[in-house]
């Protein structure tokens, strides 16, 4: 990833027609006891609502490249009194970057990681590598327009058609888009 775009961040607040979690990760049918890994989890915006959602039986890998964003997620844990999440530092356009065993994932989440990389493939491949046959992935990302003074530069967004096309030639099923909020959509896929 690009230290341009890693050092960038963007409100993404449940008001205000911005991204809301809860409601994202209903549509997306969070059960209890799955085990999810939130790739580029930033400061927990997904991480902590997954981590009540999953139960104290299931558990959540947060990854992120910034240790700082892992350090607030530990902090909002102990706040929320939280301890079902693993954070862990990775480059997740690695191989094998994430460090999580082969099939061993129900859920992937990756909200607006993807336009910070120039090496989507890598990232959606190891998704594929960690998730369980018939496990899901999610896609968030932002919704491309040529000139915005909000969030990531034109020129790094990808359209909701490209990334679909980018993840079913790497082998997933595309199962649906559902609605995010006016800034960004999401994608279903599975393995």
């Amino acid at each position: 990833m690009t230290e341009e775009l890693i050092n960038t961040t963007f409100p993404i607040q449940g008001t205000g027609g911005f991204m809301n979690p809860e409601k994202i990760l209903r549509e997306i049918e969070i059960e209890e006891g799955m085990t999810v890994a939130d790739f580029g989890c930033g400061a927990g915006y997904f991480a902590l609502p997954l981590a009540k959602m999953v139960g104290t039986k299931g558990k959540i890998y947060a990854i992120d490249v910034l240790a700082s964003a892992l350090e607030s997620i530990t902090s909002k844990m102990k706040t929320e009194g939280v301890r079902n999440i693993k954070t862990s530092r990775a480059d997740l356009e690695q191989e094998k970057g994430s460090k999580l065993e082969d099939s061993s994932i129900d859920l992937v989440m990756m909200a607006n990681i993807l336009f910070q990389s120039k090496n989507h493939s890598a990232i959606l491949k190891e998704a594929r590598r960690v998730l369980k046959d018939g496990g899901k992935l999610v896609i968030i990302d932002w919704i491309p327009i040529k000139s915005s003074s909000f969030g990531p530069d034109g020129r790094f967004r990808i359209s909701q058609n490209e990334m679909q096309n980018k993840a079913v030639s790497l082998g997933f099923k595309f199962e649906r888009g559902f609605e995010v909020d006016k800034y960004h959509y999401g994608l279903l896929f599975s393995k």
